[in-house]
């Protein structure tokens, strides 16, 4: 229903450190639900780039650009709320991140919420170039 809000056109990105080394890359998003989520209610957060799956233990997730909690610390976190409307940040950490060119990439969010049985989920694929 919301799978537009998923990938936030243009926000795919790499990430240096303070020191200028590429550290990965991150992608932006929305929730895909009409109000906020507790981050323990974020299912799953998968990530594919040209056709292949990121491993989870490489993703970290933002609701505030600022604290990042790998998917598994936010099993138990709920004093961070992803709100409606406001962006949070993906980030996979790659070294070197992604090469410069064209590449496939696809965001799938899993969410958990009130009245709904079963987690539902958003996908979005966008073809990204990294200069």
């Amino acid at each position: 229903m919301f799978d537009n809000y998923v990938f936030s056109e243009g926000s795919c990105k790499n990430v240096s450190d303070k020191e200028g080394k590429v550290i990965g890359f991150e992608i932006k998003t929305l929730i895909t639900y009409y109000r906020g989520i507790p981050l323990s209610m974020v299912h799953d957060v998968q990530v594919k780039v040209d056709g292949v799956e990121v491993p989870r233990e490489s993703i970290k997730f933002s609701s505030n650009g600022e604290d990042y909690f790998t998917l598994s610390e936010m099993e138990t976190v709920t004093t961070y709320r992803w709100e409606y409307g406001e962006e949070a940040t993906v980030f996979v950490e790659k070294e070197g991140g992604l090469s410069k060119g064209e590449h496939e990439v696809s965001l799938t969010t899993v969410s958990r919420v009130s009245y709904i049985p079963v987690p539902f989920s958003g996908t979005r694929t966008r073809k990204v170039v990294i200069e």
